[in-house]
């Protein structure tokens, strides 16, 4: 372990009573980024109450079907033929995440792959709770020039060996966490917290199975897939107002963590005739989230501009009985 910089703070003797008593570390190294892409490594750093690390652990995945871009993870279908599954690991996975915060670095995208691939085992991570380090560097005000992970590991001394290899990765971001963990607490910053919401709700599309060539389909630049939903046919109505039926043509966005998959749930909400927006304006009926008093660019949004919002379970019952636009 490297000794913290004199940027960071020494552990404070008052520790807040309202921390977590424990973290995972997490990064996981993945076949793309949407949401039928597969992990294909994976490694978890056990922290205690105080970030210091208590053990370490690393796996490879076969995610049956082509490894994505191998130039920047290296892995190869050569390399990933003899891994286990992702369903012979998830009980150790789970083990090391249970009753932990999850924390990575946009730790938003670790969290949904993982949450995907135990959808697909039909089981549930053990995780309620996330954080992003890179939310708690800005709430630290840090000095960096961007938000990478090489940025944070560079502020606090930390040297990467191997970028883009989760084992190293995980240790970099652990080495980083803790004297950002010993800053909060010394400053009495409240951590930025987040739920997490396994998914109980999944559907996979058909993908390219494992290809012999390690890069199958994908070429530099051009694999990250996309998917562009047909414009909403009716004119916007307005916002929705509480105890009254949507109509269709309303615009209504998605924030945060859902038990239905997300696009899963944007697919039911295109076909009762409403629009899917991807951000927040003054035009837009309704936000659905669980977690409206998170700080996510989409609620404060929301609150700015008086934006109906309602949960997941209230949309799910809203949905089934959708006013006809006007003529």
């Amino acid at each position: 372990m490297l000794e913290d910089r004199a940027t960071a703070v020494s552990s404070p003797t008052q520790w807040p009573a309202a921390y977590p008593n424990g973290y995972a570390v997490v990064d996981v190294e993945t076949t793309g980024l949407a949401r039928d892409d597969r992990i294909i490594s994976a490694a978890v750093y056990r922290l205690d109450a105080r970030g210091e690390v208590e053990d370490h652990w690393y796996t490879l995945v076969n995610p049956e079907r082509d490894p994505g871009p191998v130039w920047i993870h290296g892995l190869t279908s050569e390399v990933l033929a003899g891994a286990p599954l992702f369903a012979d690991v998830a009980e150790e996975f789970a083990a090391r995440l249970d009753g932990r915060v999850l924390v990575a670095h946009n730790a938003v995208f670790d969290w949904q792959m993982i949450a995907r691939e135990y959808a697909r085992v039909r089981g549930e991570a053990p995780v309620r709770q996330r954080l992003c380090t890179i939310a708690l560097s800005k709430e630290l005000g840090l000095p960096l020039p961007n938000f990478k992970l090489e940025s944070l590991a560079a502020h606090y001394g930390v040297v990467q060996q191997r970028a883009h290899h989760a084992l190293d990765d995980a240790r970099v971001l652990a080495e980083a966490f803790r004297p950002s963990l010993r800053a909060a607490a010394a400053g009495g910053v409240r951590l930025p917290l987040l739920e997490c919401r396994p998914l109980t709700e999944w559907s996979d599309r058909p993908v390219p199975r494992q290809s012999t060539g390690g890069y199958g389909g994908y070429r530099s630049g051009s694999w990250r897939p996309s998917r562009k939903r047909p414009a909403c046919p009716y004119p916007n109505p307005g916002r929705y107002e509480e105890g009254k039926r949507l109509k269709q043509g309303m615009r209504v966005a998605f924030s945060g963590d859902t038990s239905t998959e997300r696009e899963l749930l944007e697919d039911r909400a295109t076909e009762a005739g409403l629009h899917v927006a991807s951000s927040i304006s003054r035009l837009t009926s309704l936000l659905v989230t669980n977690d409206p008093d998170s700080g996510t660019s989409k609620t404060v949004k929301a609150r700015q501009y008086g934006t109906p919002v309602v949960d997941e379970a209230a949309f799910g019952q809203l949905l089934r009985d959708v006013d006809p636009a006007d003529g």
